[in-house]
């Protein structure tokens, strides 16, 4: 029996956020805690992160009618949310315009007590805990109060069970965070944990960048298998001259 999968998967990381930039900044002062006033569920895009959405969505309206996306899901956090809503108001979405469907599975690694630290703030504050994750790696190891990213693949394989329930056959935007854009990549190729975090010391996924599958049989069973197409694609960005960034997310210094 064929597997139920989308036909087309686009991932998506949201665009540069107020956060990037606040974390930049912690970085380069040499501070141990990165100054944002508000929960980093609400952390909103920057100016250049709403040029970036603005740009990407322009790119998926610009795809032939029979090839846009069908479905936008969306990360509850405000960045993505706003980015996933750009690319429905830029008309990058095929048939009568539907706002994007929340699934809060597919929100940012939590960070638990790690929460605003930058990677000296973590050293100085938690030595203890650093040395604990230096030894355990960061695939396994859970902040208190956080989430290992085993525990987000862990969510992420019952968001991608809905999908293929809900949304096989059809063309599906998730827009979402860098960590779980990994992650669901992990799920896909059924990677082990060298080879996620070997793609991951590679570089950061990019701002508004995409990871696009197909889904075609492989062999007599008819199994659905997952074909990456591209993976962190700028073209979008680069054919609407929006500027290309890839700065780690706020709360995302020890990611």
């Amino acid at each position: 029996m064929r597997q139920r999968w989308p036909a087309r998967l686009w991932i998506v990381r949201h665009g540069q956020s107020a956060g990037n930039v606040a974390r930049d900044e912690a970085a380069a002062a040499g501070k141990t805690m990165i100054d944002l006033n508000v929960r980093d569920v609400d952390v909103p895009l920057s100016p250049l992160g709403h040029e970036q959405a603005e740009a990407l969505g322009r790119w998926f309206a610009a795809l032939p009618e029979a090839e846009k996306p069908e479905i936008v899901l969306s990360s509850p956090y405000v960045r993505a949310r706003q980015t996933a809503k750009a690319i429905c108001e830029a008309g990058g979405v095929a048939g009568e315009a539907r706002p994007p469907i929340v699934d809060e599975r597919l929100r940012e690694r939590e960070f638990g007590i790690f929460d605003r630290l930058t990677t000296a703030g973590i050293r100085e504050k938690y030595p203890e805990l650093a040395e604990q994750r230096a030894l355990m790696g960061k695939f396994y190891h859970r902040p208190p109060g956080g989430e290992s990213w085993a525990d987000v693949i862990l969510r992420l394989r019952g968001a991608l069970d809905t999908i293929s329930l809900h949304h096989a056959d059809r063309r599906v935007v998730i827009v979402c965070h860098q960590v779980v854009v990994l992650c669901i990549r992990y799920i896909l190729e059924e990677m082990d944990e060298a080879r996620i975090l070997g793609i991951d010391r590679e570089g950061d996924f990019l701002n508004c960048g995409i990871c696009e599958y197909a889904f075609e049989p492989d062999g007599d069973d008819a199994r659905c298998a997952p074909q990456l197409v591209r993976y962190n694609f700028a073209a979008p960005l680069i054919a609407q001259a929006a500027p290309v960034t890839s700065e780690p997310d706020a709360m995302v210094a020890a990611r």
